[in-house]
């Protein structure tokens, strides 16, 4: 059936595969933004949506408006990882504001590692996506804050005493009441990944 990939080859990307039955269809979300106030020719200072990656904005169904999340890095950005769904949040937060929306992937971050001299920590991605209407269907769940996860999404190198919780479900306000996320265990899926999947299932 219908199939949705983004990616820097047929082998590495973002991969959306619909059950028989269902269809999905590409967004063509893009866009700009620049810094109030910023002064200069910056490059940092302003961007627009083909910069980031990797990102695949798509409707399930013709219902639930979806986006696809992997962050990438780079030792030559400074807006690499969650600086990277910062930036498109800054472009699209109209795009994720509305509802019957999920944002759910690999953002490869966490509160743990923010630093109080950026802007773009996962602290402050949360709070983008709060604005927007959206929260962290793990967090509601368990009643957890951020930083203080007790279930890991990611074993670095397939190492359980190395684990992380880096994946994420946000779901709008209308959605959170009827989903339910369940995460993968590391005993049956470290053979084929380091992370875990996230299931989330959404009741009529």
């Amino acid at each position: 059936g219908s199939y949705l990939w983004k990616g820097t080859s047929q082998h590495k990307g973002i991969g959306i595969f619909p059950k028989k039955g269902n269809t999905v269809s590409a967004l063509g979300w893009c866009g700009s933004f620049s810094l109030a106030g910023a002064v200069g020719a910056c490059p940092a200072s302003s961007w627009t949506t083909k910069e980031l990656e990797l990102f695949l904005p798509f409707k399930l169904n013709d219902q639930i408006t979806m986006l696809g999340v992997w962050t990438k890095g780079d030792d030559n950005r400074v807006f690499s990882y969650i600086g990277q769904v910062w930036k498109y949040l800054c472009i699209h937060h109209s795009d994720v504001s509305d509802l019957s929306t999920m944002v759910l992937g690999d953002f490869n971050s966490n509160a743990i590692w923010d630093k109080p001299d950026r802007w773009w920590n996962h602290s402050d991605v949360v709070t983008k996506l709060a604005a927007a209407g959206l929260k962290s269907l793990y967090h509601e769940q368990h009643i957890s804050k951020h930083g203080k996860e007790s279930h890991p999404t990611l074993f670095l190198q397939r190492n359980r005493t190395k684990q992380y919780h880096v994946d994420y479900a946000f779901v709008s306000k209308d959605l959170l009441p009827k989903s339910r996320l369940t995460i993968g265990l590391a005993e049956d899926w470290l053979l084929c990944s380091d992370h875990v999947p996230l299931v989330v299932d959404i009741s009529e």
